[in-house]
């Protein structure tokens, strides 16, 4: 069974080591932090399951902490520990999602029965510390914390039945993520459907999905079954539902509400029983105020809303995204004689603003890849295919900073913070290791995360 991750905070020195000692024991892997800023610091390369911080510190104290955490985690379990604890604070921080709230002196059991139900409600794993059913995120590349937390708030929501709205960017991901959540739903094995609301003319849309019968219309030479009907037990996936016709608006929020759809020529109504997974990149609260979307229909969509991080938000997954599309290309073409990215070529990837997202990284790796006439794939290539980008592109030197700390971070957390088997990923030496961690204010984490190791 694979260990769990748990970061300790408090600013007495004793009780952290005596506390660590506790937790090790009990089979745990655990990090410290002196304070709520080295906390902070701490999440993005050790990852903890569960945070457990005294709520009296110097500087940021444990509700300040707790706040951070939730605003940019807000599915990581926080234990709250304190020796001025009273009712109404306990009320306060379980309100504002804090997992559990003990007093010092605590029993220790009651600490492991806390850690234990914190551990429940987060996200599952198996032997190999990764989700217990990896197969239902297999479409989604990704080693970035902020997209680790959007898939746990996914699974999360996925063994629920509510309905969900999507929102990001074009180019993010959104059908990718909403195939991962029905994979993850308990109507896995029932049928996903998508279906672009953008792409269909108006006078189509309601044939299109709730079906019609032969000679319901000129030109309905048979029966047609609906999308809503195909998808019964399982998804349905309405991409771009901020540009559906607002008169069909209507029409969609009744099925909704009443599980029927009657196909156009049809008296008689059908029952269905299917999921609604929404997407948009438009702000459909501006749409409500310029009369552009009903109100009643958003809030019977918006059960819950996953937001996707743009790609600039993401950059470490730009080299594994770009090596993934170059690999399929592979796959696909026994011409392809590209096989690699020169470190030049990927700093300019990892540079790029990439407005265009996910999508517009898989044009310009199928256009470099189809023009390079060597196995690797230069600089100046990348160059050609962002073209008309350069004055958005951060200045070389401040990309090549940024480019080297997100390699830095994304090496220590494959390596679990292993400096030595960082420096043999990186093909550096020790010293030259150490500089770079110094350089971009690495160091202290790793040397706190090799002692509590």
């Amino acid at each position: 069974m694979s260990q769990s991750k748990i970061l300790l905070v408090d600013d007495d020195v004793s009780l952290l080591k005596l506390l660590s000692m506790r937790l090790k024991a009990s089979g745990f892997v655990v990090d410290t932090a002196s304070s709520g800023r080295q906390a902070l610091a701490r999440l993005p390369t050790f990852q903890p399951q569960l945070i457990i911080t005294d709520l009296r510190m110097e500087g940021m104290d444990g509700m300040a902490l707790f706040n951070e955490v939730h605003a940019r985690y807000p599915s990581l379990p926080v234990i709250i520990l304190t020796a001025h604890g009273t009712i109404p604070d306990a009320v306060d921080a379980t309100r504002k999602g804090v997992f559990s709230y003990l007093t010092k002196p605590f029993d220790s059991q009651e600490l492991l029965d806390n850690i234990s139900a914190a551990q429940r409600h987060s996200y599952p794993q198996n032997d190999d510390g990764i989700s217990s059913d990896e197969q239902w995120r297999r479409e989604i590349i990704t080693v970035s914390p902020c997209m680790d937390e959007l898939l746990k708030q996914g699974w999360r929501v996925a063994q629920t039945d509510v309905s969900i709205i999507i929102h990001g960017e074009s180019g993010t991901g959104k059908e990718s993520l909403a195939r991962a959540v029905h994979s993850a739903s308990p109507r896995r094995e029932g049928p996903f459907v998508a279906i672009n609301c953008a792409a269909i003319p108006e006078a189509l849309l309601e044939s299109e999905l709730f079906g019609h019968r032969k000679g319901a219309f000129t030109g309905a030479d048979r029966n047609h079954t609906g999308l809503f009907e195909a998808a019964n037990g399982g998804t349905l996936f309405l991409d771009e539902i901020g540009d559906m016709p607002l008169e069909f608006q209507a029409k969609l929020l009744r099925v909704l509400q009443e599980g029927e759809v009657r196909p156009v020529g049809m008296t008689q109504s059908l029952s269905v029983d299917v999921r609604i997974i929404s997407a948009t990149h438009r702000d459909l609260e501006a749409a409500i105020d310029e009369r552009q979307f009903r109100e009643d229909l958003y809030y019977r969509l918006n059960v819950v809303m996953l937001e996707l991080p743009v790609l600039a938000e993401r950059c470490e997954d730009i080299p594994l995204l770009a090596n993934h599309f170059l690999r399929q290309l592979q796959q696909r073409s026994k011409n392809c004689i590209a096989r690699s990215f020169s470190r030049e070529a990927m700093e300019r990837l990892m540079a790029a603003p990439w407005q265009g997202n996910i999508r517009q990284l898989l044009n310009v790796v199928e256009q470099v890849s189809a023009l390079t006439t060597t196995p690797v794939i230069s600089a100046s290539l990348i160059q050609r295919a962002l073209r008309g980008k350069g004055k958005e592109m951060l200045p070389m030197g401040e990309a090549v900073s940024q480019f080297e700390r997100d390699y830095l971070v994304q090496i220590l957390q494959m390596t679990r913070g292993n400096v030595c088997q960082a420096a043999r990923l990186a093909q550096r030496n020790r010293t030259d290791f150490y500089k770079l961690l110094s350089r971009h204010q690495l160091e202290a984490a790793l040397f706190r995360h090799k002692q509590s190791s």
